[in-house]
């Protein structure tokens, strides 16, 4: 976490008139250019003259680049983190993946939080069930070989990566079917990476799970889902890949692709980045291509729509990526990742929180941000009740 304060943000204007700024201090101003607005009270009056003068030059060449179909990956820096942000207690920008704070003074409710909040961010934490009834600890266990079955090892490194790998002079034919199904699972506050047999790699969200065959037959490679996991898999035209997550299931030959299941969102949302899926429910069926989404609701219809890939998988990138998101929607992914139960007290209010925050964060300092909002966090353990307070 970088706090800039007043003096260093001058020297950073100084050098951006002058050419000499660096390129994260240059995506920085650009970044904050567009907060003056509804921030006018952040700006010292002797410093009014230097700051509209770096506004207006800095709108006019981010205002071009945008004009320029800037790619959308790009375009997210610019976006702000809230709504509203004049009564903010901080300014929150994301540049290079560390988190910036324009500090103003801190309240009392704010230091409230962070005194009862002790509440670290999710880790690399798994367990594996093997095809014998055996159940390893991930979090836990050495680094190397963990097991060996049906002419496979398996080995956990230092990345929190889980590799199957065949050993010389191993089938894996029809032959091997029978030998059974491994299930990793990621509790909430968890995360886990695996690369299976066919050199599929799959990255596992919070409180979800994966299983699939020890051994790919010479079949479809079918595995199953429940929660959330990104897919990048090995190119096979003869052995399509297909995860079935409930009623839905994707069919791919080998693409990348993201699959939100879990059983408290109101949809199955099914986002592909690279190549061509085909998403079917019942008789239903439907294809996307990369930027599209599928969508899957409880009756069983399927939708799709056009979406930003970055923010469906930023996740996996270490980030929390608010689009136009309401407080129960970014609620739900923060019980996952720092394992809190969450309730709610009294009306909720309408405002969409925009922008990204690491998760690699405190909760405490999540939660800060999110109270700009006139939303109220009170901590008890790992039970959250959230509270909308007018006026605040």
């Amino acid at each position: 976490m970088k706090d800039i304060d007043k003096q260093y943000f001058r020297e950073m204007l100084v050098r951006y008139r002058e050419g000499t700024a660096s390129t994260e201090e240059i995506r920085l101003l650009e970044s904050f250019y567009d907060l003056f607005d509804e921030n006018e009270d952040l700006i010292a009056s002797d410093e009014d003259e230097m700051f509209n003068e770096f506004r207006q030059r800095v709108k006019q060449q981010v205002d071009a680049r945008i004009d320029q179909e800037l790619a959308k990956s790009e375009r997210f820096i610019y976006r702000r983190l809230l709504v509203r942000l004049s009564s903010a207690a901080a300014l929150l920008l994301i540049i290079g993946g560390s988190i910036w704070f324009f500090h103003k003074p801190t309240d009392q409710a704010a230091l409230n939080l962070q005194a009862k909040s002790s509440i670290m961010p999710g880790g690399n934490r798994a367990t594996l069930q093997l095809a014998n009834g055996s159940r390893i600890d991930l979090s836990t266990a050495n680094n190397g070989v963990i097991a060996q079955q049906a002419g496979i090892s398996i080995h956990k490194n230092a990345q929190g990566l889980l590799v199957y790998t065949i050993n010389a002079g191993s089938k894996t034919d029809n032959s091997l079917k029978s030998t059974g199904e491994n299930i990793i699972t990621t509790p909430r506050g968890g995360q886990y990476q695996v690369i299976l047999p066919d050199g599929t790699q799959v990255m596992l969200n919070a409180a979800s799970s994966l299983t699939y065959p020890v051994v790919f037959g010479g079949g479809d490679r079918l595995v199953k889902l429940t929660g959330e996991a990104y897919f990048e898999v090995a190119k096979d035209k003869l052995h399509p890949f297909k995860v079935n997550s409930g009623t839905q299931t994707v069919t791919v030959l080998g693409t990348h692709f993201n699959i939100n299941a879990y059983s408290d969102e109101a949809l199955v949302k099914t986002t592909l980045l690279e190549g061509s899926v085909a998403v079917t429910s019942g008789t239903n069926e439907t294809k996307i291509i990369p930027g599209q989404q599928a969508l899957l609701a409880a009756d069983g219809q399927l939708s799709k729509k056009t979406v930003d890939p970055d923010k469906e998988v930023a996740w996996k990138n270490g980030l929390f990526s608010f689009d136009g998101d309401d407080v129960k929607t970014i609620m739900r992914q923060i019980a996952r990742w720092y394992n809190v139960d969450i309730s709610y007290s009294g009306a909720l209010p309408d405002e969409k929180f925009y922008g990204e925050i690491t998760r690699s964060s405190k909760l405490a300092d999540v939660l800060r941000i999110m109270e700009i909002n006139n939303v109220h966090f009170d901590i008890d353990g790992r039970h959250l009740t959230v509270t909308y307070v007018p006026g605040k």
